[in-house]
């Protein structure tokens, strides 16, 4: 990124913009909080005001996108806060996301949960199990809503009938 500046003949100059809001350097965007040290696939985008966490385990595929204000999870400290601190821990769980995962805006998948190769996260929803590979999950929390159908260049969305097979 870079900043334009007018000079006083007229020219104007960029320059690299530096960015001091906080969060620890990382290589994925300036906007995005990576905690940890997640496996993070080639050619996977990750968009700003994410939180990515791999304090407790975290892989993310190849060819991922994970949009705006997305976060992914591989801790909870809800037992020890609602225990008031008398539960002694953090809790931490690994959380996997496939190759070519896509994970909508404002999502959110908590630790432990798997996510199958080719799957897509509606935006807003909660991830609170495993989603299988080629599927569509929405809601919170989330549920099947599609099959994701690739062929070639197309892709389509199957829907899912409520008793959560195929519409036919």
């Amino acid at each position: 990124m870079s900043e334009t500046t007018a000079t006083g003949s007229g020219v104007r100059t960029e320059s690299p913009v530096e960015f001091d809001h906080g969060l620890p350097p990382n290589p994925y965007n300036p906007h995005a909080w990576v905690i940890g040290e997640p496996e993070i696939g080639p050619g996977t985008w990750i968009g700003a005001f994410t939180v990515i966490d791999g304090s407790g385990g975290l892989r993310i595929g190849a060819g991922c996108d994970i949009s705006c204000g997305a976060q992914i999870y591989t801790h909870s400290s809800a037992r020890r806060c609602v225990s008031g601190r008398s539960y002694p821990g953090v809790d931490r769980a690994s959380t996997v996301l496939g190759d070519r995962v896509f994970v909508g805006a404002n999502a959110v998948v908590q630790m432990g949960v798997s996510i199958g190769d080719g799957a897509v996260i509606a935006a807003g929803a909660v991830v609170t199990k495993d989603v299988p590979a080629g599927t569509m999950v929405a809601g919170v929390p989330a549920r099947p809503v599609a099959t994701v159908i690739v062929d070639g260049t197309d892709v389509a969305y199957l829907p899912l009938t409520s008793s959560g097979s195929r519409a036919r």
